[in-house]
């Protein structure tokens, strides 16, 4: 084991330098190449970590199980793919030097930190992520709206990091411990009041970054960086919430915080959906997708299913990922044929309706019936009735329905399989779970139910004063800051 966290190790080392020895101007831009290959180096090693390891070892600062080196390989995985991208995306860039050293800092930091079972350690390497990601935003420093984003994203990070630090200090003031496994011996003996503190900063460490309201600004003001930068932010930091609270989770037990985490994230998930619908810009579209889907992964933490937050966050990386790298192509695709109208199609949809609730019935029936189970069979139940609004109710042919059921019945299959694959390798991971009270399960139940009401209520009153006002608020709740705003780049002129 500590010859494979050697390799690791010394593979991140040496695709750290490689990024930086690209930097100069006397490597060649066909060096970029070689570097490719060297990043490759730390993610065999982390597959082999991930496959070969079966128990929980603490080396040093470090400790290692599946649940460390699936997020390593994670990160890395994703941090190659989106450089690869960038190799040619981003050639005749005049920054183009600048994108591939951060990317590969911001993989090599994030994997480091969590593999830490040192909290220092993992504090250092987690703020350092959030530095480079800063510094990634802003790479062209000659263009007034980045610049802006940056600034915004850098002062909540600092808020969002500092709140990390501090619950650090004092689970250490409290414990004498550095360790969380060793925290969690001692946190028993803590007063409330003071669990209560820790937790608090904890939920603030954690939905910052993940852009949950009404910390989301810096995500919405993003979205001027690159596509690749948007990419790494929405599929390998958001997400780190997760990965975050579960790493906690022995400590992270306050009824009280566990229920505001529940209601700001159950709120998130409607604010981004909203943000989501109203939007035409495909990437401010996107970031309401992000805040939507990483509020419902800190409802799975909240709820105490953090197995299920983690296979969240790695599913929701890829895909998000898959969705950035491919948004210059989506405009071609917007010449879509115009579906039946709802009238038309009206039948279909009811048969929808009732299936979707026949199977999340059947799902919540088959659980253990916990809040989480309940909240998941109604998630189920929407995202099953708009599958198929948009695959087979408004379908024009009977053949294109029979396509929209088999596209169903095909990604269902892929989501089982998936789930059963990721739960196999988390099997062996120790997570502590607490369950939030009865009444914030309930609450964070009727938020989500209200919403799906509301937006069935708005969806049949276009033309009311309550629509209009609540369209407008949400696309200004997703919309930038006036400073972040240029119609056209002032740092162009000099090249005209």
């Amino acid at each position: 084991m500590s010859v494979l966290l050697i390799l690791f190790l010394i593979t991140l080392l040496l695709a750290m330098l490689s990024g930086l020895i690209f930097l100069s101007d006397s490597v060649p831009t066909q060096y970029i190449k070689i570097h490719m290959y060297i990043i490759v180096l730390p993610i065999i090693v982390g597959l082999i970590g991930l496959f070969t390891v079966n128990n929980s070892v603490i080396i040093g600062p470090f400790t290692l199980d599946k649940l460390a080196w699936l997020m390593g390989s994670f990160i890395l995985i994703l941090g190659f793919i989106i450089q690869k991208f960038c190799v040619r995306y981003l050639l005749g860039d005049k920054n183009y030097r600048q994108y591939f050293p951060l990317f590969t800092l911001i993989t090599v930091f994030a994997s480091v930190a969590w593999l830490s079972g040192d909290l220092r350690l993992m504090v250092l390497s987690w703020g350092a992520t959030l530095l480079c990601l800063t510094l990634l935003i802003r790479v062209n420093r000659f263009w007034k709206v980045p610049h802006e984003a940056a600034k915004i994203s850098a002062k909540l990070f600092v808020v969002g990091w500092l709140s990390l630090v501090i619950a650090v200090l004092l689970l250490f003031v409290s414990t004498g411990h550095w360790y969380i496994d060793a925290v969690a011996v001692d946190y028993s003996h803590l007063s409330f009041g003071m669990k209560l503190i820790i937790d608090l900063f904890i939920v603030l460490a954690v939905i910052i970054p993940a852009a949950q309201f009404p910390f989301q600004s810096w995500l919405i003001e993003s979205v001027a960086a690159p596509t690749p930068v948007s990419a790494i932010m929405h599929a390998g930091i958001v997400n780190a919430g997760g990965i975050i609270l579960t790493r906690f989770s022995p400590v992270f037990d306050n009824p009280i915080a566990i229920t505001v985490l529940l209601l700001i994230a159950s709120v998130s998930v409607l604010l981004g959906s909203g943000i989501s619908l109203v939007h035409v810009d495909y990437k401010r579209q996107l970031v309401g997708s992000t805040m939507s889907q990483m509020g419902f992964m800190l409802v799975q933490c909240a709820l105490g299913a953090y197995s299920a937050a983690i296979i969240h966050l790695v599913l929701h990386g890829v895909f998000k990922a898959t969705l950035f790298l491919q948004s210059g192509s989506v405009v071609g695709r917007f010449n879509i044929p115009t579906p039946l109208t709802a009238k038309q199609s009206y039948s279909w949809i009811v048969l929808g309706r009732l299936l979707a609730i026949v199977i999340a019935f059947v799902f919540w029936f088959n659980s253990d019936h916990s809040a989480y189970e309940l909240i998941s069979a109604l998630i189920l139940a929407w995202s099953l009735m708009v599958s198929w609004n948009q695959l087979i109710a408004f379908s024009k042919s009977a053949m294109g329905k029979l396509i929209g059921i088999g596209m169903i019945v095909i990604v269902a299959l892929v989501y089982i399989v998936t789930h059963h694959f990721f739960n196999y390798l988390l099997n062996t991971v120790h997570i502590s779970v607490t369950h939030p009270p009865l009444l914030s399960s309930i609450l964070s139940i009727g938020i989500i139910v209200f919403g799906s009401i509301l937006s069935i209520w708005v969806a049949r009153h276009r033309n009311s004063h309550t629509f209009a006002v609540l369209y407008l608020w949400l696309v200004k709740l997703g919309e930038a800051k006036s400073a972040s705003i240029e119609s056209h780049p002032n740092y162009l002129k000099k090249y005209l």
